[in-house]
């Protein structure tokens, strides 16, 4: 099971309608297949892979190296959905841009209407917090702009989300799963795959970080006049190339106002603070600086991606062809195509995608 990130260059446009159209039913037809084939929750582990999920967006025949694969594979999964929620068990929520905003009432409509075996309350915490650990507590560059949250009448769910950089042009999706999670806060992706990596990243859900988290708790308990001056210290000092970047769009007034409220109304422990109303990046940036200025406790610098590929090279790197995973990929999606309630025409394209995809041949 791989859950984890993605990087893609950041394009604009969207998707012509007569292709969304045909992405909306294959994209049904497929979700239900695999529904009914495996169960409701063999989707969701597949939506949190990201490199299944890109698979599914170049069957569904999107451009395979678009930031648009994103929010455009979601859309039609989400669209395809509709109506079939309570046939399926499965709900869709979120979206891109204001609609990402519109998940919480979202997530608690669906539940009104159906039978969740979860209080819809934790999983409205669930789409919330994975959010704020992708834009604040893990500090690459990528703002969040989309956010699609699926979940299953049993509880469990899948986040995939994306965020872009104006730096690079590029853009890097995060995936989900509840499955396995034990910590919304410490190394909550149980793999993180992008084919580039940030030289400098604040990741406080590093394992690395785990005393950095406990005093930045702390340290949001105490009076926020004391942090901001320790900031406006910082701003004077000759520090670190990485500490002058992180410091100088940091404002202290802005920082003590959102300290206030954690002063009042003080946080049990990291994860608590990162869920506080107002507190973003620049707070969690402020603390961390502060803890490693003021108490030597230093956060993660290291940009938890790492270089990955789907089933592996045929040359054996960066590692051998997995071959098992590889065939019931195809397998999975051969089925899927072959079933699905779509025009021949579909179909026989579809396929064609599909058997570019088969076991490469030997180099000679």
């Amino acid at each position: 099971m791989r859950t984890g990130t993605a990087n893609l260059p950041l394009h604009g446009g969207a998707a012509p309608r007569w292709l969304f159209q045909r992405m909306t039913a294959l994209a049904r037809e497929i979700a239900r297949l695999i529904v009914e084939a495996y169960g409701p929750h063999d989707l969701l582990l597949r939506l949190a892979d990201p490199f299944w999920f890109q698979s599914l967006g170049c069957v569904l025949g999107f451009d395979w190296h678009s930031s648009g694969v994103t929010t455009t594979t979601c859309g039609a999964l989400k669209e395809g959905l509709k109506g079939l929620e309570g046939e399926l068990g499965v709900f869709v929520c979120g979206g891109k841009g204001a609609t990402s905003r519109k998940t919480p009432q979202m997530i608690e409509d669906h539940a009104a209407r159906h039978s969740i075996a979860r209080d819809p309350a934790e999983l409205v915490y669930a789409s919330r917090i994975s959010a704020k650990v992708d834009s604040a507590a893990v500090q690459d560059g990528y703002q969040l702009y989309h956010h699609t949250f699926v979940f299953t009448r049993a509880g469990d769910w899948s986040v995939v989300q994306q965020g872009m950089s104006d730096a690079n042009r590029c853009a890097r999706r995060y995936h989900w799963i509840s499955e396995g999670l034990e910590s919304y806060v410490n190394e909550p992706h149980s793999a993180i795959c992008a084919q580039n990596r940030e030289p400098q990243v604040l990741n406080m859900v590093a394992r690395d970080s785990e005393q950095s988290r406990r005093t930045t708790a702390l340290l949001s308990r105490e009076r926020p006049q004391a942090i901001a001056r320790e900031i406006e210290k910082m701003q004077s000092l000759t520090l670190p190339r990485r500490h002058q970047l992180l410091v100088r769009d940091l404002r202290p007034a802005s920082v003590e106002r959102i300290l206030l409220k954690t002063y009042e109304r003080p946080p049990g422990d990291f994860e608590a603070l990162l869920g506080a109303s107002g507190v973003g990046a620049k707070t969690i940036r402020a603390l961390a600086l502060v803890a490693e200025l003021v108490h030597g406790v230093e956060a993660s610098w290291r940009d938890p991606a790492q270089f990955a590929f789907a089933h592996g090279g045929k040359d054996g790197h960066p590692f051998p062809v997995d071959r098992p995973t590889y065939d019931h990929s195809i397998e999975v999606l051969r089925e899927a195509v072959n079933r699905a309630r779509i025009g021949d025409r579909d179909r026989m394209e579809a396929l064609r995608r599909l058997a570019r995809f088969q076991t490469p041949r030997r180099s000679s």
